[in-house]
C-alpha cells in the first residue's frame, strides 16, 4: 500500500512538473524571430527561430514583434492583432501569389507596423498590402512591387470602419494591369468607413492605371476621407493622382505638398465630383500628357507656388487650370 501511494505521488509530481515545463513552450512570446534556415515547429526564439511570418505570428503575443535574423523570403501572412514586423536591418522578403500581407484588425485601438519589408508579387498576385479592418497601419522603409494582375494594387486600404494609415519612405512600383488596379487605393467600404492617410516620402512609380486613387464609392460616412501627400513622387503611371467622388454624402479632402508629378501618360492630377476637394502647394507638375483636370464640380485649388508647366513635355499647352486659391481669406 505504501509503495502504491509512493508511485501515485510520483506520477502526480511528474504530471505537475510536465505541466509547469509545458507552459513556457506553449505561451506566446512578446518578441519572436524568423530565419531563412529556421523551422516553424520551433518556438521562434532567438536561438530557435521560425521560418515564415505565418509560422511566427501564432507564437507572438498581441502587441508583440517579429524580427528577421537574416535575409530570406518569409512568405505571405494575415495579421489580426496588434503586431510589429520589423526587418529593417536585413532583407525581409515576402514573395506572394494572392495578397502579400493582409491586415484585418478588430478594434480601432489596434495597430500594425510593417518596417523594412520587400513585398513582391508572383503569379497570380492580388495586393501587396491589404487592410480591410479597423485601427492603424504603419508602413515604413518598404518596397511593394509587381502586383500586376487585373485589379491588383500595391497597397489596398479598404477599412470597414474608422482607420488610419501612415506610409513613410516606401517604394510602390509596377502594380496594376491595364485600366485596373495601380499603386495605392484608398477606399473605405460600408457605412461608417473612414480613412485618415499620410504619405510621406513615398515613390509611386510605373504603375498601371492610377498611382494613387482616392475613391469614395461605397462610403456613406460624412467627411470620410482625409489624405495628405508630402515630399513624394508620382511618375510613370497612367494617372498620377485621381480623386473620385461618386457618393454625395461624403467628402474626400486631399492635400498634395512638396511633391513631383511627372511622366504620367494620361494626366498628372484629376478630381471628379462636387465633394472632391484637392489642395496643391509647392509641387512640380511637368512632362505629363496633361496637368490638372477638375471634373463634375470638383475643386483643385492652389497655394500659388506650384510649377504646372510643359504638359506634354514638348511645347506644353495642356496644363489645365486650378479652380481657385487654397489660401485662406483674411
Amino acid at each position: 500500500m505504501i509503495a502504491m501511494k509512493t508511485r501515485l505521488a510520483s506520477v502526480a509530481a511528474i504530471a505537475v512538473a510536465a505541466a509547469v515545463y509545458a507552459t513556457p513552450a506553449s505561451a506566446q512570446a512578446t518578441r519572436t524571430w524568423v530565419s531563412g534556415v529556421g523551422d516553424d515547429v520551433n518556438p521562434c526564439s532567438r536561438t530557435a527561430p521560425c521560418k515564415t511570418f505565418a509560422g511566427a505570428i501564432s507564437k507572438t503575443a498581441a502587441g508583440g514583434e517579429i524580427n528577421c535574423l537574416d535575409p530570406a523570403g518569409y512568405g505571405a501572412v494575415t495579421i489580426t492583432k496588434s503586431l510589429t514586423i520589423d526587418c529593417h536591418y536585413t532583407e525581409g522578403g515576402a514573395l506572394a501569389g494572392g495578397n502579400g500581407i493582409v491586415v484585418n484588425l478588430p478594434a480601432t485601438t489596434d495597430s500594425v507596423l510593417l518596417r523594412g519589408l520587400d513585398i513582391f508579387g508572383v503569379n497570380p498576385p492580388s495586393n501587396g498590402i491589404r487592410m480591410i479592418g479597423l485601427g492603424t497601419l504603419h508602413v515604413e522603409d518598404c518596397v511593394v512591387r509587381r502586383f500586376n494582375a487585373a485589379s491588383s494594387n500595391g497597397i489596398s486600404f479598404q477599412p470597414s470602419g474608422a482607420a488610419e494609415m501612415f506610409v513613410y519612405n516606401t517604394l510602390i512600383a509596377e502594380n496594376g494591369n491595364g485600366g485596373t488596379g495601380g499603386g495605392i487605393l484608398i477606399q473605405p467600404t460600408g457605412a461608417g468607413g473612414t480613412a485618415h492617410v499620410l504619405l510621406d516620402n513615398v515613390r509611386v512609380n510605373d504603375n498601371a492605371n492610377n498611382g494613387l486613387l482616392v475613391n469614395t464609392t461605397g462610403d456613406t460616412n460624412v467627411n470620410g476621407i482625409t489624405v495628405v501627400v508630402t515630399n513624394s513622387s508620382f511618375s510613370g503611371n497612367a494617372t498620377g493622382i485621381s480623386v473620385l467622388n461618386v457618393a454625395a454624402t461624403t467628402t474626400a479632402v486631399v492635400t498634395v505638398l512638396d511633391s513631383t508629378l511627372t511622366g504620367n501618360s494620361t494626366i498628372a492630377l484629376t478630381a471628379s465630383g462636387a465633394s472632391a476637394f484637392v489642395r496643391v502647394g509647392n509641387t512640380t507638375i511637368t512632362g505629363n500628357q496633361a496637368g490638372v483636370s477638375a471634373l463634375l464640380g470638383s475643386t483643385i485649388n492652389t497655394y500659388g507656388n506650384n510649377r504646372n508647366i510643359s504638359n506634354p513635355s514638348v511645347g506644353g499647352g495642356n496644363e489645365g487650370l486650378f479652380t481657385g486659391s487654397a489660401l485662406p481669406t483674411q
